[in-house]
């Protein structure tokens, strides 16, 4: 297994095999759940990519399916082995995992800049307003993780491809003092410049839109074997959506957004026009 491939996809591939072979055994994760005295939501989680799986869990779902092939096993043993390595997001994220080695991020965001677009001092404020009980020192760290993900979007060498759809919302809600956001916003467009960034912004004018409903984002990744990735950040628990179904309608939805937005250059022009009404004290 290639070296830059992170545990997080890892565990994704070794999952995704595991249930092809459940599937060619034609059995049922409760049949197999039965079979091994753990419960369904285990080998959902280990399919899904969700859980560790250690080298034990292979070697007896491989009995179950009757994998009689030993360099299949040895291989998916070694993948095991593999995806509990820790990357440096371990103990943050499985998103952080996937964005790392995602190729794209498609991300549609109705309140706030997205994170991997976020000065230190817009994501400060923001931290220690969204979670007004965490200590200082919990804030600092949050806003750290957040600067180290924009490590893939600074990249000189294979930078992480970022189409962002943004609700006027999120440039209008004043997040910190008005000097705050209109770095933020300048900071903006320096990064809607890049060649791999595409910044657009979706007016109030718009009206009812298929975004409606939500922050979402969608992971694409540059192999061909890991299937794109619906994420939907939650307050206690976070969604992710692998199916290809589900993925469609997303993407679907996503074209539609981008096509009510404003083009690049109109999404430019707005943005300066809002950090303008910040510095004269018509905007907030």
């Amino acid at each position: 297994m290639a070296s830059n491939v992170n545990p997080t996809v890892r565990r994704r591939r070794l999952g995704q095999e595991l249930r092809r072979l459940r599937e060619l055994k034609g059995m049922t994760a409760e049949e197999v759940a039965e079979r091994l005295l753990v419960s369904q939501s285990k080998i959902s989680r280990l399919e899904n990519g969700r859980r560790s799986i250690s080298q034990r869990d292979v070697r007896d779902l491989c009995g179950v399916y009757e994998v009689e092939d030993h360099r299949i096993v040895d291989s998916l043993m070694q993948m095991a082995k593999d995806s509990r390595q820790q990357g440096w997001w371990h103990a943050y994220s499985v998103y952080i995992g996937l964005e790392t080695d995602a190729a794209s991020l498609r991300v549609y965001d109705p309140q706030v800049v997205p994170g991997l677009l976020q000065t230190r001092q817009y994501a400060e404020s923001l931290i220690a307003g969204a979670l007004p009980e965490t200590a200082p020192t919990d804030v600092e760290k949050r806003v750290n993780v957040r600067l180290r993900r924009q490590e893939r979007v600074k990249a000189t060498e294979n930078p992480l491809r970022l189409w962002v759809v943004i609700d006027e919302a999120a440039l209008r809600r004043r997040v910190g003092d008005k000097q705050l956001m209109i770095d933020q916003l300048e900071f903006l467009i320096d990064q809607s410049q890049l060649p791999h960034v595409t910044v657009q912004v979706l007016p109030f004018s718009m009206g009812a839109h298929p975004g409606i409903n939500g922050q979402y984002a969608i992971l694409e990744f540059p192999d061909a074997s890991d299937s794109s990735v619906v994420y939907i950040e939650g307050v206690t628990s976070d969604l992710y959506l692998e199916k290809a179904n589900d993925v469609q309608k997303y993407s679907v939805m996503y074209e539609h957004l981008r096509a009510q937005a404003l083009n690049v250059d109109q999404t430019r022009e707005f943005i300066t026009k809002v950090a303008k009404e910040y510095a004269d004290g018509t905007a907030g």
